[in-house]
């Protein structure tokens, strides 16, 4: 599965920073790469202790993790959505991406000037969504157009539906809120599913904060999470100036030390890709044996020919059954022969929802 997240933000905020960590192999954890595939795209494992222990336990040749494109969108400006600065490149680089993370300055700094003057991430996070909104209110308007005769002139059920549902997220959007906190059900979602909006796109808040406020936080982050508190969105605390400071180091140990000294169980690279994964409303299963141990990215509630098809369209058509072994089973016994002989290895058909952790074999005929 090909996932996107965009880091979005204002010139000054972290962003940059962020994402040159996020673009670092040795910010993330022991042995899991990271490679760039255009200037502003980067392909981020997820880290994943299952994975790691499963390697440990099995020793297979080789070791396949879930990863996540991380896309670094160009600096906004206001008029983006009218065009102005990278307006249009920077628009249609989020329409890409699948969830976006939007990186909000929440530290003093009087060394590093702010674009508007002063810190404020409220502002800054409406500026930004100001312009979304906008581009959004200009992709539903001309679908509006588009529909409207064959909605009030004929017996066509769908147009006029499709006009209602349009004129709802007009409403909602010309109200200066974004298309995801729009009172619309998922079913009627469908009418503006080929406008790909920008704002409908879930976002997580990162709040970029001084070293000494990462675990406790400051006004400036109880201000952001007092604003978005309706948009069911993640908000996230991140010190880029610590990211930065860990990616120099050398070793995972180096870095692990580094971590204990703050008091920080994990680095805020590793917290953001877990928490953009989760975002995603996404799980993983694995697969087990001596020529790989591999994890596979699925949507939650997947069924299990369908996980199968993740690996090959031919193993969802021609799908038979799923052999499936819990993880904690698996390192309890350490193998998968010892699960089948404690009868910890289950048989499973076509309308088996595959659980994250899962470890799984097919049978398939094609």
């Amino acid at each position: 599965m090909g996932l996107q997240c965009g880091i979005v933000g204002l010139p000054n905020v972290g962003k940059s920073t962020l994402f040159n960590c996020l673009s670092n192999a040795k910010a993330q954890a022991a042995n899991f790469p990271f490679c760039t595939i255009e200037p502003n795209v980067g392909v981020i494992t997820v880290p994943d202790e299952r994975l790691t222990k499963l390697t440990e336990l099995v020793n297979p040749q080789r070791v396949v993790p879930n990863v996540i494109e991380i896309v670094d969108i160009a600096g906004l400006v206001k008029g983006a959505s009218k065009g102005e600065g990278l307006g249009n490149q920077f628009l249609g680089n989020i329409r890409a991406t699948n969830a976006i993370i939007h990186v909000l300055r929440c530290f003093d700094n009087d060394n590093v000037i702010h674009v508007d003057g002063s810190v404020d991430p409220i502002r800054d996070k409406e500026i930004i969504d100001t312009e979304l909104q906008l581009k959004d209110l200009d992709s539903v308007e001309k679908k509006l157009q588009k529909v409207e005769k064959a909605a009030k002139t004929g017996g066509d059920k769908d147009a006029k539906k499709a006009f209602e549902v349009l004129g709802i997220y007009k409403e909602h959007l010309l109200s200066g809120k974004s298309a995801r906190t729009a009172a619309v059900s998922e079913e009627d979602q469908e009418h503006i599913a080929d406008l790909w909006l920008l704002t409908a796109k879930p976002v997580m808040y990162v709040c970029n904060v001084g070293e000494s406020e990462v675990n406790t936080g400051n006004a400036y982050v109880e201000k952001v999470r007092e604003a978005v508190k309706e948009e069911n969105a993640e908000v996230l605390i991140i010190s880029a100036q610590i990211e930065s400071e860990i990616a120099q180091l050398e070793t995972f140990e180096e870095r692990q030390m580094f971590l204990d000294d703050l008091g920080l169980e994990q680095s805020g690279v590793t917290k953001l890709i877990k928490a953009a994964y989760k975002l995603l409303n996404l799980s993983t299963y694995f697969t087990a044996g001596v020529q790989e141990v591999r994890a596979w990215t699925i949507t939650k509630g997947f069924t299990a020919p369908q996980a199968a098809g993740v690996i090959h369209t031919d193993f969802e058509k021609g799908f038979i059954r799923a052999e499936v072994i819990k993880y904690d089973d698996y390192v309890k016994y350490g193998s998968e022969n010892a699960c089948k002989e404690a009868g910890k290895l289950s048989v499973e058909g076509k309308t088996y929802i595959v659980e994250d952790g899962d470890i799984m074999h097919f049978r398939f005929n094609v």
